[in-house]
């Protein structure tokens, strides 16, 4: 008799991986409330938690024939997820290599990319059996990701009175993490949108 292949269920796969990183951005927004070693060390845990979620999906997509929807989809939304994470990690790693202490405009970031992470793990989660409310997500997440580029230039407009050229280097890097995480989300929440239209 010969032995049935594992189904993989991608739909629940990558909304472990989006609650994963909407958990990554909680923590990173808690290390800039109270920047300890111990919720550095959260954000570096949780990263390597999320590149473990995303290995397990890829094994599973080179292991499947057939999927619920695009391979190249999956793959995709798959990576600008994990992608949240990594700019989380680096920016938290960076902090703290260059001893730089969180300041308003940084707090302010993480608050946004708590709220577009959330908005994603949403939409995400409502993909294979509510569209519209997966749509609704998406919508607030690409405003969020506005808030933040408006952040983000004020933030560089504000770090370019600076006298101190090394705090402007420092920073302008720190920024930069911050703004790219905003960036996946973004355009996770256009990939959603994506696989919804090839899908309802």
């Amino acid at each position: 008799m010969w032995p049935f292949p594992k189904r993989y269920d991608f739909y629940k796969m990558l909304s472990d991986q989006a609650l994963k990183v909407e958990e990554g951005m909680t923590a990173l927004l808690e290390f800039m409330q109270d920047a300890t070693p111990a919720k550095a060390l959260r954000v570096e845990t949780i990263e390597k938690e999320a590149d473990e979620l995303r290995r397990i999906l890829i094994d599973g997509l080179n292991r499947t024939f057939v999927t619920p929807v695009d391979r190249e989809d999956i793959f995709a939304l798959s990576r600008t997820i994990d992608d949240v994470c990594d700019y989380a990690r680096s920016t938290v790693a960076e902090m703290t290599l260059f001893e730089v202490q969180p300041n308003d405009h940084l707090k302010k970031m993480a608050e946004i990319l708590t709220s577009a992470a959330a908005d994603v793990s949403a939409a995400v989660g409502f993909m294979k059996n509510d569209p519209k409310a997966a749509t609704d997500h998406i919508v607030r997440a690409k405003k969020t990701e506005n808030r933040m580029e408006r952040l983000y230039r004020e933030a560089l407009a504000e770090l370019f009175k600076e006298k101190d050229v090394i705090q402007i280097l420092k920073l302008r890097e720190i920024y930069r993490h911050m703004s790219n995480a905003a960036d996946r989300c973004d355009e996770s929440a256009d990939i959603i949108g994506d696989i919804l239209v090839k899908t309802v």
